[in-house]
């Protein structure tokens, strides 16, 4: 019997559900051009899975998917265009929007891509020109 706390999530209209189990390897913000565009804000908070901790519990065959690049394969609601989360097959993670899992205890922990930004966050995080090296980036931090 796991101790892990389980957390729901679901789309906008509720067509699909989703839980999330135990802990995200990391949390933060995203600022890079393909999460602004596709979230149509100016940042993105992110929650990153193993791909195991996340389970589609309701609606699998009404997700839909686009991938702009290899890196990323977006995942939305077919029904009601909600967003849901993005599988990283390269990281071995999946990112569930932090929004869809509306009572997990999120909590940023750094910037990524802040190069990129639109929207100068001063909240003592780290900020990223891209993403960590144990990520496949370069590292760099950049000034607040």
């Amino acid at each position: 019997m796991s101790n892990e706390k389980t957390y729901q999530g679901a789309c906008f209209c509720g067509a699909v559900q989703l839980t999330v189990t135990g802990e995200p390897v990391g949390m933060g913000y995203c600022h890079c051009e393909s999460c602004r565009s596709w979230s149509a804000g100016p940042v993105n908070a992110f929650t990153l899975w193993k791909p195991e901790a996340v389970h589609i519990t309701k609606g699998a065959d009404n997700i839909g998917t686009y991938n702009k690049t290899p890196h990323s394969y977006r995942k939305w609601c077919k029904t009601c265009g909600g967003h849901l989360f993005t599988e990283h097959p390269g990281m071995g993670l999946t990112d569930v929007y932090a929004a869809v899992i509306p009572d997990f205890p999120y909590e940023a922990g750094v910037h990524v891509n802040y190069q990129e930004t639109k929207l100068r966050m001063k909240d003592g995080l780290p900020k990223m020109r891209d993403v960590p090296e144990e990520m496949g980036g370069s590292g760099v931090s950049l000034a607040e």
